[in-house]
């Protein structure tokens, strides 16, 4: 058996720059990963079986990412002979724009590559991953990056590690019902991404963030409260909002502020590097 992490990431800006004609939104935006991560342990099988042995209440196990990424090299291969046994340690939540199904599906497609012997480039495994979702490259591509297209065209960057509070309103967020909503933004003009990384934190935005707010008035009262102690943005689709502090101490604070409100967070540290490459 083998353990590999598998991060979750912030969106510390979101930009829907127009809506294309198979529906989905280009996009600008950037990505960085946290040090707050799932653990998924993998046990190679010589018998053609995948097998989840962790169990997803709300989720079919023929519609679990992991599943679904661990078939879909399978069938890129064309290796029907190998098989293996997954269990994951789960703790960035569902639906809470952190990327954490797309994460675990990077990380099966990752660790399979190495534990399969299928020695595939990660440009392949970035392909394969786009079939899985499109958040899914960036956690195989392992590096902050500036994104743009559907938010799988990636630029390297190395920009400052900060210490954020990441706060879990406890309410699971539909990325598609957001991307549909009628009075979401999708007009942002296309921006230059010096312009963009020249920008003070508190002046880059989120999209999705006003409607999510309009949605969901648990998410706008703690975008709201978070706010006066520092610059607070919602992460992706949500429902996961996070604030920048200037250490780990500052973010400490804060979230002893949170306690009498029986809201879930951490504290975690940004990185450029991913920790499934790192760790």
């Amino acid at each position: 058996m083998k353990q590999w992490l598998s991060p979750a990431k912030l969106n510390l800006f979101l930009y829907i720059t127009g809506r294309r004609a198979d529906k989905y939104h280009n996009l600008q935006t950037l990505f960085q990963f946290i040090d707050y991560c799932d653990t998924v342990t993998f046990s190679v099988r010589k018998d053609n079986k995948i097998n989840l042995l962790t169990d997803f209440a709300n989720i079919p196990t023929n519609k679990n990412l992991m599943v679904i990424a661990a078939e879909q090299l399978k069938t890129y291969t064309n290796r029907n002979n190998l098989g293996v046994d997954i269990t994951i340690d789960k703790k960035i939540p569902m639906g809470g724009g952190l990327g954490g199904a797309s994460s675990n599906a990077a990380t099966v497609l990752v660790a399979l590559n190495q534990l399969w012997q299928l020695n595939l480039s990660t440009e392949t495994l970035m392909n394969i991953g786009r079939k899985i979702g499109a958040d899914v490259p960036i956690f195989i591509y392992g590096h902050a990056a500036f994104a743009e297209g559907i938010g799988d065209q990636f630029q390297p960057v190395d920009i400052p590690e900060y210490w954020y509070l990441v706060t879990y309103p406890n309410i699971e967020i539909s990325t598609v019902k957001i991307f549909n909503d009628p009075e979401l933004t999708r007009d942002t003009p296309v921006q230059n991404i010096t312009d963009l990384l020249s920008l003070p934190f508190n002046e880059l935005k989120n999209d999705c963030e006003n409607v999510v707010r309009k949605r969901y008035p648990k998410v706008d009262s703690i975008i709201a409260y978070l706010s006066q102690y520092g610059t607070t943005r919602l992460t992706g689709t949500g429902a996961c909002v996070f604030t920048q502090c200037e250490s780990k101490q500052q973010a400490l604070t804060i979230q002893d502020k949170l306690k009498t409100f029986s809201i879930h967070s951490v504290v975690a540290k940004s990185l450029n590097s991913s920790p499934l490459y790192t760790n």
